[in-house]
């Protein structure tokens, strides 16, 4: 069996925390681990050792970062030029796992790297009925035993059982997200399940169905998928023929069409953390019926979820609210409204503003930096270099750098010289120099940058050489 994980979803519903740039699967919001590395915990054992991630070009650093430091070796990291749903995502995965397997078909648990299940033990084994299934030539998903009539999800109706298999039901209609009462007389009636956008199926026979069904779909990613290229531990598909294909999710291209759909209930303490109510929901409360996270202090405050990443947050006299606190930004809601913080998002968008897609922490694959400062013709950053790593070698049209080593050795290229710097040293770098950073030594390297011009944006980079192939602008 082949593990894929895809995490490629924004997570604008996590807003503040989460960001275009740091979305919602790489943070930690429900334990120590990130999403997408509890995922990685959750899937151990099931695909002996071969396990693909689906995420966008701009996440492939991220990825590829959290699986070293949780110690998961992954054995691809897929990249999409362009987000087009569910299907095309799984159709690239299905032909990496068919290339890499070799005569036989695998089987692929495809998970996304956004969800939390708290009883693996159970998953593990709804995981091993699916199998059986699927080692059949059945299309396998996993349907959420229901624990209210939740609106925000769609629902899966079972039929009978397959080849007297316990657990394994046969599918008998998808449902679209229903409204309330809908919602209530399915769980009244019971055979109903939560679609968990999980599956379990052989490669080929995914491949097979969506030729059969989406031909247009099938010859896109198969394209795609052709033209493809291997750089480092990355997997790069056809940008002209995947951009080509039509954007569709796997039930509809797939699972509502085929005769071959069967469903295998999981109760297992589920949550796809769609808004910040689902943290509530599944978070451990307090006698007041609070769930907080970092320096929370709260009097007369009841039913709440209350976030603080960076200082304290206080709060007095509230009921039913959601409280999050960035180093940027705070967002206060009613917690039956959260799923209107996408319209913040929105805004922020139509403002053109940097908080909907990075925070000031920013991470690159040589290290991360910290916006601490910045105005008019001026921006002031905390560079972290990890040992070993090397930023790019580049040149700025429109601005000049002042660098001021806080700790470590930096290796400074400043036009045809090169220079040591250690503790309490610094560096000039006029506009238009070519210029790069090193940390030569074995701890990270702390560096203070001060830029000034008349343009600070990070799109005014021009790189000459850069070892972790990024494009030669921006």
């Amino acid at each position: 069996m082949h593990v894929v994980i895809m995490a490629g979803g924004s997570g604008s519903r996590l807003w503040p925390s989460s960001r275009s740039l740091f979305p919602k699967q790489f943070l930690s919001v429900a334990g120590d681990n990130t999403m997408l590395q509890a995922t990685l915990a959750r899937v151990e054992g099931l695909g002996n050792g071969n396990t693909s991630v689906i995420c966008n070009e701009e996440h492939r650093f991220v990825v590829a970062q959290q699986a070293q430091d949780f110690g998961a070796a992954l054995s691809s990291i897929i990249l999409e030029p362009a987000g087009r749903n569910t299907a095309p995502a799984i159709a690239l995965a299905a032909f990496d796992a068919l290339e890499s397997a070799g005569d036989k078909a695998p089987l692929l648990l495809v998970m996304a790297a956004d969800h939390v299940i708290n009883d693996v033990p159970a998953f593990h084994s709804a995981v091993a009925v699916a199998q059986v299934q699927a080692a059949a030539g059945n299309l396998v998903t996993f349907g959420i035993v229901p624990e209210s009539a939740h609106t925000g999800y769609g629902y899966i109706q079972r039929g009978g059982q397959v080849g007297g298999q316990d657990g394994a039901y046969v599918v008998s209609r998808f449902v679209e997200k229903p409204d309330a009462g809908t919602a209530q007389s399915y769980i009244d009636a019971g055979g109903y399940y939560w679609n968990s956008g999980m599956f379990l199926f052989a490669a080929d026979v995914y491949l097979n169905e969506l030729k059969a069904f989406r031909p247009d779909i099938y010859s896109a990613c198969e394209k795609a998928f052709a033209n493809r290229q291997r750089d480092k531990d990355f997997l790069r598909i056809d940008a002209e023929a995947f951009k080509a294909c039509p954007d569709e999710s796997i039930d509809y291209a797939v699972m509502e069409k085929t005769d071959k759909a069967v469903v295998v209930p999981l109760a297992a303490g589920w949550s796809d953390v769609g808004a910040w109510s689902s943290l509530w929901e599944i978070g451990e409360k307090d006698a007041a019926g609070n769930v907080s996270s970092g320096d929370v202090l709260s009097h007369n405050t009841s039913n709440s979820y209350i976030r603080a990443e960076h200082r304290l947050v206080a709060t007095v006299g509230l009921e039913n609210v959601v409280v999050v606190e960035t180093n940027d930004a705070v967002l206060v809601a009613a917690k039956d409204q959260v799923q209107d913080v996408k319209k913040i998002v929105e805004a922020l968008k139509a403002q053109n503003r940097t908080e909907v897609s990075q925070h000031r922490h920013v991470y690159r694959p040589w290290g991360v930096y910290d916006s601490i400062d910045n105005g008019e013709r001026y921006q002031v950053k905390r560079i972290t270099v990890k040992p070993g790593a090397k930023l790019s070698v580049q040149m700025h049209h429109h601005r000049a750098e002042h660098w001021i080593v806080v700790s470590g050795t930096a290796k400074v290229t400043n036009g045809d010289k090169e220079i040591m710097l250690t503790e309490n040293q610094s560096t000039y770098i006029p506009v238009g120099v070519v210029h790069a950073l090193e940390n030569p030594g074995v701890i990270p390297l702390e560096l203070i940058e001060v830029q000034s011009g008349s343009y600070l944006g990070e799109d005014d980079i021009v790189r000459f050489e850069d070892r972790y192939g990024r494009a030669p602008k921006g």
